[in-house]
């Protein structure tokens, strides 16, 4: 018999599991903020900084005493953490390179490839020059090392030698030693990554064990199409082979979804019912979320469990744009109850909001604009700004 599980419920477990439950304002020391990346898996790395940048962000919506000095010696002095790709460009646990080393291995054999035919031939002319001059002299920018005479034209026109930096990081042959204004300083893997972490191995079996069991882990339950998304390490056919391998392990659920469709058949681990009483409800604060949020980085899920449709609209032209260039949810206990617009002007030392929308059937009462301004002032003070202003129009 398979078992349904509500709605409620469903989306109490997921932000449990999301570190969105927690007390947002019990102290959060160094080992804690290890602990939370651990326990979320991944925080997305992100240059906007229409108030602050995506990883600060997504860290402080979950704890309000955290100290961004905590994860740079994390990632820099103590080498507990690493930059490298998930779906995206991430922070992970240093714990967590002996399973990205297969990921290595794969992106070598793929994108000398596919990398030639967005390149072109002889892309890789400045490969072995360029990691020598890494040995040689340490690390480095790259701007250091950029040819003579090339003009910059972003991602898409990379000069051969930071063609050659993200190459050697995308196989794992350098690393993200830090960040000067946010730009990747690329030093050797040996000379970042401790040891500890660096030589360690497992077999392929366990590798892909470990990415669809921590995977379910993190997400509560899933389908087999979002075990494998989540870490975008395994394919949908692996993680699809990984259910049936353990399905003594594993129970089939329904998700009741938020919208009225037919619930969704997904698979948790087998003592998931008997413990749904551990997960503690949200707090009903509102939080403002990065719209690269791992709450939300699956948007199809977000739709499903939450009936929130949401988009970034960074890459879409003003002309089509429905609410705007970097747009914030907004969620309050555990419901998404709109989005806000804003942006810090750090010369004026201002939180500038421009518009909110709320959902259908959210009512913009005294108590939840309160608890908003309330949020506000909290985001304003994280991103090193005075006040808070409400531009004419904000509230639409």
């Amino acid at each position: 018999m398979t078992n349904l599980l509500s709605n409620p419920d469903a989306r109490r477990v997921f932000l449990a599991k999301q570190g969105l439950s927690a007390p947002p304002n019990r102290a959060l020391t160094k080992a804690g903020l290890l602990q939370l990346i651990h326990d979320l898996g991944f925080v997305q790395v992100d240059s906007i900084q229409t108030v602050e940048r995506a990883h600060h962000q997504i860290l402080f919506s979950r704890n309000q005493t955290y100290r961004r000095e905590h994860l740079k010696a994390l990632l820099e002095k103590e080498r507990a953490l690493f930059e490298h790709w998930t779906h995206d460009a991430s922070i992970l646990p240093s714990a967590f390179f002996v399973y990205w080393k297969h990921k290595f291995r794969h992106q070598e054999k793929v994108l000398i490839e596919r990398w030639r035919k967005w390149r072109g031939e002889g892309f890789e002319a400045a490969f072995e020059e360029t990691y020598e001059r890494v040995r040689r002299d340490g690390a480095m920018l790259a701007r250091d090392v950029k040819a003579d005479g090339h003009v910059s034209g972003g991602w898409w026109n990379w000069h051969p030698n930071k063609t050659a930096l993200e190459y050697f990081w995308h196989i794992g042959k350098l690393a993200i030693a830090g960040r000067s204004n946010f730009q990747k300083i690329y030093d050797l893997t040996e000379r970042v990554i401790p040891a500890e972490f660096r030589e360690a191995e497992v077999s392929r079996e366990d590798f892909v064990d470990w990415a669809c069991r921590s995977a379910l882990t993190r997400l509560g339950f899933a389908t087999h199409g979002e075990i494998a998304a989540f870490w975008n390490l395994v394919s949908p056919d692996e993680a699809k082979a990984w259910v049936s391998a353990h399905r003594d392990e594993l129970t089939e659920v329904l998700i009741e979804p938020a919208l009225g469709a037919k619930p969704r058949p997904s698979w948790a681990f087998a003592d998931f019912l008997s413990t749904l009483d551990s997960y503690p409800g949200a707090p009903p604060r509102i939080r403002v979320l990065s719209p690269f949020d791992p709450m939300i980085r699956d948007r199809n899920r977000t739709e499903r469990l939450f009936g929130f449709f949401y988009r970034i609209e960074v890459f879409v032209p003003e002309a089509k744009r429905e609410y705007g260039y970097y747009v914030f949810p907004l969620l309050e206990g555990d419901r998404l109850i709109g989005r806000i617009d804003m942006k810090a002007d750090r010369k004026k030392s201002t939180l500038d909001v421009r518009r909110l929308w709320l959902e259908p059937g959210v009512k913009p009462s005294a108590g939840r604009l309160e608890r908003l301004e309330a949020e506000l002032d909290r985001v304003a003070r994280f991103a090193g700004v005075e006040k808070v202003v409400l531009l004419e129009g904000w509230r639409g």
